[in-house]
């Protein structure tokens, strides 16, 4: 029984340690992906982009304008961070912030691909509270500098 336990355990370890990592990883890479893919589809098709968030989207606070910019930027900008895991949490917050102001801004959404934006949203929560994992650049950027400042 003890030994059944310890396998349990040593499981659970490895799922924690290893598993987790490939989770977050494709959370990052498929989150990622999708709003890179956003951006490029709004810079391929300018025109349509300024006639949607001038005519269709309803983004609150901010002129339709800027909001154009400010989303196509941040779609382009933000993945590029995400994927690699460079300062995952908060590329992924920031990301998490434009998928939701998408479901606000577009009452359409609520009708068709409202589940896509859900699990977008779920995947970049997950990077947000258990960081972007042990196959990141943040993680190895940290071990790298945990040893440069240990040597002095």
């Amino acid at each position: 029984m003890a030994d059944l336990i310890h396998r349990y355990h040593a499981l659970c370890h490895w799922l924690q340690r290893d598993f987790a990592s490939l989770l977050l990883l494709l959370c990052r890479i498929w989150a990622g992906w999708v709003f890179w893919q956003s951006g490029v589809s709004k810079i391929a098709n300018w025109d349509s982009t300024l006639y949607l968030f001038e005519l269709e989207y309803q983004v609150p606070l901010l002129p339709w304008q800027l909001a154009a910019y400010l989303a196509t930027g941040a779609e382009l900008a933000l993945p590029l961070l995400l994927m690699p895991g460079l300062f995952g949490r908060i590329s992924a917050l920031a990301l998490f912030a434009v998928n939701a102001m998408a479901v606000v801004s577009y009452p359409l959404l609520w009708e068709q691909g409202f589940t896509d934006h859900q699990l977008w949203g779920f995947m970049l929560l997950m990077v947000v509270v258990w960081g972007p994992g042990r196959l990141s650049l943040d993680y190895w950027l940290s071990r790298k500098w945990q040893r440069v400042i240990l040597q002095h």
